[in-house]
């Protein structure tokens, strides 16, 4: 079994339909070359059997296609949901990021601007203080 068949055992019939068709074929070969039957009876029974058999086959095999494309389908359309949720995720980060950037230059700029005032009405008061002091 590999790893998928363990993980969902209840799932997989995978091994039970090998089991049950071997045991067809067997007992089906059995039972025809056991059973008194001339040998161009028994070699049309074969051959109709066969042909039953492989009839069976192919339409196991279509439908176990047609369950890997349909799985593959959904696995794509998945793969893509994901991807579109990513990227819109992606999406709104850069913008909060832009957001928080442009906020944070906004403040710093005040604040540059609210230290250039500071400074500038510092140095007036320390020049108009100077000139009294002076006038002395």
């Amino acid at each position: 079994m590999n790893h998928t068949e363990q993980e969902y055992q209840g799932q997989s019939g995978s091994p039970f339909f090998k089991g049950v068709f071997i045991g067809a074929l067997v007992g089906a070969a059995a039972a025809l070359l056991f059973a008194p039957k001339p040998g161009r009876e028994l070699r049309g029974d074969l051959s109709e059997k066969l042909s039953v058999v492989t009839d069976k086959t192919k339409e196991v095999c279509s439908s176990v296609s047609d369950k890997a494309t349909e799985l593959a389908k959904t696995v794509g359309s998945k793969a893509s949901e994901v991807m579109a949720t990513v990227n819109e995720g992606r999406n709104s980060v850069m913008s909060s990021i832009k957001e928080a950037s442009a906020d944070v230059t906004d403040e710093v700029s005040k604040a540059s601007q609210d230290v250039k005032d500071k400074a500038m009405e510092t140095s007036s008061d320390v020049n108009r203080d100077l000139k009294q002091t002076t006038n002395y």
